[in-house]
């Protein structure tokens, strides 16, 4: 039974868009006078900043920023030379935008089944190659890692390559590397809602290969080098420099929020983590192979729906990520398959707000909510 809401309630909402400016608006009122001012709109000193900066945390050869992740997971796979009928394993559990950047590259995406820890099952992965197989695409989810050292030897062992879709991992680690690092090349998000996020579309692409990289010069900027000629069909696909701008702004305490996130993940687990009817994501410093950077605080909930209205009639605001189905439970999409993990899943995900408008007392006040909808 779902509890009627109090005569005064707070209001907590998943993500409070327009807090995301004015919670800073004197700097980015500067930044968008100075920007403006100077004319200064495509692939100026900003970007190159930003990208160095990018670079420089991530330890990679080379970032490019982009017009947004989906694109930069195009960039990868046409610089990655995928063919027409090339097989990628991804996880179903995902955005559709993930298997899309392989069906945009003239790729076939095969989705497979996720682990108990929500990413890509390992094991999944090896009983669905075939000899059409060509590559694995990880996905780096809410802020965690996925196990890349088992993938990587599977890859190893087959043949294939990895290309990383790292769009909700930007400073996560797993054994002390950063997601992004591992494959061929990568691909990271900075929609206005994630752990950085600009103020519309904007991504990157990053690698560790000096080829790749010039591939990805190429295709970013209509085929042009570094020469100023045009050496091959490209994309238009490139950071806007006031997005640039704005995310290096942001940048400059990348530590601080991530370390704000994994408080407040901290802050839910004390408070949630002796309800039964829950299963909580790892908290920060659960293992040792993992730092999770939260960009969701996804959890999965009996009576989902119900606790979910609850919440909904209590001020309080939530997500079922990806309108609530996996990729391959879009009927039109023609993928095949049960995937019995996944499937369960997607019946009873939820995310609670995650991010850096809510102070601790939101927090409490959601766990509140919660507690009382189990509880009475």
């Amino acid at each position: 039974m779902v509890t009627p809401p109090p005569a005064s309630l707070r209001n907590v909402p998943y993500f409070n868009y327009p807090a995301a400016f004015s919670r800073d608006e004197a700097a980015y009122v500067e930044i968008f006078r100075e920007i403006m001012a100077r004319g200064a709109f495509i692939q100026q000193r900003e970007l190159e900043e930003f990208e160095a900066a990018l670079k420089q945390y991530l330890g990679v050869h080379t970032v490019f920023g982009v017009g947004n992740a989906t694109d930069g997971l195009i960039m990868c796979w046409k610089a990655a030379g995928l063919k027409l009928g090339d097989e990628v394993l991804f996880p179903s559990h995902t955005m559709v935008a993930s298997p899309a950047s392989v069906a945009h590259s003239n790729g076939t995406p095969v989705p497979v089944d996720m682990g108990e820890d929500g990413l890509i099952d390992p094991d999944a992965v090896e009983a669905a190659i075939t000899p059409r197989t060509v590559a694995i695409l990880p996905v780096h989810l809410n802020g965690r890692t996925c196990q890349m050292d088992r993938l990587q030897a599977i890859a190893d062992r087959h043949g294939l390559f990895i290309v990383e879709d790292a769009a909700q991992a930007l400073g996560s680690k797993y054994k002390g590397k950063m997601a992004g690092t591992f494959g061929v090349g990568s691909s990271i998000s900075f929609y206005p809602a994630k752990i950085l996020g600009c103020m519309g579309d904007g991504g990157a692409v990053a690698t560790n290969s000096p080829e790749i990289a010039e591939r990805f010069h190429l295709l970013r900027d209509h085929g042009r080098g570094s020469d100023g000629e045009v050496h091959a069909w490209g994309l238009n696909s490139r950071l806007d420099n006031l997005q640039a701008a704005i995310l290096m702004h942001q940048f400059r305490h990348y530590g601080d929020i991530v370390s704000r996130r994994r408080s407040i993940a901290r802050h839910y687990h004390g408070r949630l983590s002796d309800l039964e009817e829950l299963r909580l994501p790892p908290p920060p410093d659960a293992d040792q192979d993992h730092f999770d950077v939260f960009q969701n605080y996804e959890l999965q909930a009996d009576r989902r729906d119900e606790l979910r209205e609850h919440l909904k009639l209590n001020g309080v605001g939530t997500l079922i990520q990806w309108g609530g189905k996996a990729v391959h439970q879009w009927a039109d999409l023609g993928l095949r398959g049960e995937l019995p993990r996944t499937e369960r899943f997607f019946s009873r995900c939820l995310m609670l707000p995650m991010n850096m408008m809510i102070d601790d007392d939101d927090v409490d006040y959601v766990c509140d909510q919660v507690r009382s909808f189990y509880r009475g």
